[in-house]
């Protein structure tokens, strides 16, 4: 794995845990659903990335 892609994938996790937070503090239900999907984005991408890991060694 590129360590381009693993900043890449934290850094989008982390903004999506952010946004969940602030629509959780103002009852932005659109917003913090739009979190929890980035952070589900960023898993999948990482999972991904983590397979490719496996066969390249």
């Amino acid at each position: 794995m590129g360590i381009g892609d693993k900043i890449k994938n934290t850094a989008q996790e982390t903004a999506g845990k952010a946004k969940e937070a602030i629509g959780d503090a103002t009852d932005n239900s659109d917003l913090a659903t739009e979190g929890r999907k980035d952070q589900a984005a960023a898993n999948l991408k990482q999972a991904g990335e983590n397979v490719k890991d496996a066969f390249d060694k």
